[in-house]
């Protein structure tokens, strides 16, 4: 697997597709490895001609992590997010977008578009804000801007995100399960045997919750991004789920209205998930909007001149 030097950080990342194809970075969320961007769900994006990129955030997977970085006590940290207060985290959301800037640095691509998931669109709405010019469009999928009202979701939901497990393999994955059951919705029902599968495959890949936590830090520390949003000149899609527990519908809707422009896809049924059932659905979107908006010849082989 691939490695690159971004932002000063050694990032892990592949790829899927035809490098000539419209360039594609997905953002995955808080502590979650790029395996959670599933394979097939990535070859789906490439056969609609993209060529796609899944990396590792800092901290999680392959990716460095930065264990030298002091974090905070969680309780106190969220306390403060929820009145307006500094956290103290040691990074936050403005740094890892300057992850994908220099990631897109290495890898020479000038410009590409950029598709976050949960706290990876959080990433990505900054990196939109921030570096609009390396965003040939955006894509949200269920994230919301920021707002404090939006930041906590169902109770059920938010304990299994945030439950504490031990480095224990079984542990991991019988969490994965539980996770699945928490944030999906009535239209996806859960594989268990793969959920099980696949937080065995994250386990034994890297187990890294400090990161998780550091990631979660740099979401309370980050300020909200609708008022930004609405300056925002970059072509924009939003993608999110009717049945969302962790980050609920009205976070999607309002990053819709804050956007000039910005079109909303609602996946019926869908949780806080990305399930199979839905792939071509979302891939489909997806590829429309990235179809609407490509990045010409002369912007793809301005950094080779």
């Amino acid at each position: 697997m691939p490695s690159a030097r971004a932002n000063g950080l050694m990032l892990h990342y592949d790829t899927f597709g035809d490098r000539s194809g419209q360039p594609l970075v997905l953002i995955m969320g808080l502590g979650a490895q790029m395996l959670l961007w599933r394979e097939g769900f990535c070859a789906a994006l490439a056969e609609r001609g993209m060529f796609v990129i899944r990396f590792d955030n800092r901290d999680v997977g392959l990716s460095e992590h930065l264990d030298h970085m002091r974090c905070p006590p969680i309780k106190k940290a969220i306390a403060k997010s929820l009145f307006r207060l500094p956290v103290g985290a040691p990074y936050d959301l403005s740094d890892m977008a300057a992850d994908v800037v220099g990631l897109l640095d290495a890898l020479e691509l000038p410009k590409a578009h950029i598709c976050g998931a949960s706290m990876g669109c959080m990433i990505a709405q900054t990196m939109a804000v921030e570096h609009p010019h390396r965003c040939a469009s955006l894509i949200s999928i269920m994230s919301n801007t920021g707002e404090v009202r939006h930041r906590l979701g169902k109770p059920r939901a938010m304990l299994a995100l945030l439950k504490k497990v031990p480095a224990d393999r079984a542990a991991v994955a019988q969490n994965m399960v539980d996770f699945s059951y928490a944030s999906k919705g009535p239209g996806y029902p859960v594989d268990e045997a793969e959920a099980r599968r696949l937080g065995g495959e994250l386990f034994d890949r890297a187990f890294h919750p400090a990161g998780f936590k550091r990631h979660l830090l740099a979401i309370f520390d980050s300020p909200s991004r609708t008022r930004a949003l609405r300056s925002l000149r970059v072509h924009t899609q939003v993608i999110h789920g009717t049945h969302d527990p962790v980050l609920r519908p009205a976070g999607g809707a309002l990053t819709a209205r804050s956007v000039p422009g910005a079109e909303l896809v609602w996946v019926k049924g869908m949780g806080h998930r990305l399930p199979e059932g839905a792939w071509d659905l979302v891939a489909d979107a997806v590829g429309r909007h990235v179809a609407g908006h490509p990045v010409t010849e002369m912007e793809l082989t301005r950094a080779k001149s």
